[in-house]
């Protein structure tokens, strides 16, 4: 199949700080958003700590945590590195679903949990990214949708919903078959990889390479993070424009690109690296803006 690389438009620094929202004077904690959050497990409880804390470093105004009802210690996992996460059930404006989660098919008592969770996020309908065991619920929700696969995961969503494809088609043609999830799933796609690519509805976005170290265990759930903060940041601007998806989980990618950037210097880096730069990113998009 033909590459659709010509559709696609570039995502610079420029593009990413209209897209951040600074607060107001008038502004506080629940007007900033409340991401909930339905991440890590037994297997993975690194990915709770991860996204929890890329969330408060990207601004968001809470992240409320969702920790399973017999692993008490993954929240406290969670409250050792980010004490200001809450623990306890409660409005939320957006949702980060699936990170460090298990598929579906996967059974446990812990990941039966954490599915449970994710269904009764399910019936709360507001702006939701679902990463890793989440991305089975894809094009399932009635609220604006992302999704934030590598090309692993999207062969198998695809696959599994009637659109065979291998891995290493995905790899060497991202922005097509980005473009063909979205068409398929109905939801934004945030196609993570040496070249990441996000598809909206008549949107396609191709971000500059990232820094190769970024190969590294954690990092994907940083990136969820950062965008389920942006999301539930401006999820007003969300629900009354579905597209707005698309150059927000562009500007997510360009902030965890820099950030590895900065993290990195040339070398290797850890996802708590990556965490401590983003603050710093948001600082140089936040100086330049207006």
């Amino acid at each position: 199949m033909p590459s659709r690389s010509s559709l696609c438009t570039r995502w610079t620094s420029a593009e990413a700080r209209g897209c951040i929202k600074p607060p107001l004077e008038s502004d506080h904690k629940y007007t900033r958003g409340v991401l909930g959050m339905v991440t890590g497990s037994h297997k993975y409880p690194g990915a709770a700590v991860l996204t929890t804390a890329a969330a408060l470093a990207t601004g968001v105004g809470m992240v409320r945590f969702y920790p399973e009802a017999t692993r008490a210690e993954l929240a406290l996992l969670v409250l050792q590195r980010s004490p200001e996460v809450v623990v306890a059930p409660g409005k939320v404006h957006a949702w980060l679903l699936g990170s460090g989660v298990a598929p579906a098919g996967v059974w446990s008592l812990s990941n039966w949990l954490r599915h449970r969770q994710m269904a009764t996020a399910k019936a709360h309908p507001v702006p939701t990214v679902l990463d890793a065991g989440g991305l089975y619920l894809a094009g399932t929700l009635g609220s604006p949708t992302l999704i934030t696969p590598h090309a692993g995961e999207l062969a198998e969503l695809l696959s599994a919903r009637g659109v065979p494809v291998h891995h290493r088609d995905i790899t060497d043609d991202p922005q097509h078959w980005a473009t063909m999830a979205q068409q398929t799933l109905g939801v934004t796609v945030l196609l993570k990889g040496a070249h990441t690519v996000v598809a909206g509805k008549d949107t396609c976005i191709a971000l500059p390479p990232s820094t190769p170290w970024l190969a590294t265990a954690g990092t994907g759930d940083v990136l969820a993070g950062i965008v389920g903060a942006l999301v539930a940041t401006q999820h007003l601007e969300v629900v009354s424009n579905p597209a707005l998806m698309a150059p927000l989980a562009a500007t997510a990618a360009h902030i965890h690109s820099r950030a590895a950037e900065l993290a990195s210097a040339g070398g290797p880096l850890m996802a708590n690296a990556l965490i401590q730069a983003i603050s710093q990113v948001m600082r140089e998009l936040l100086s330049t803006q207006g």
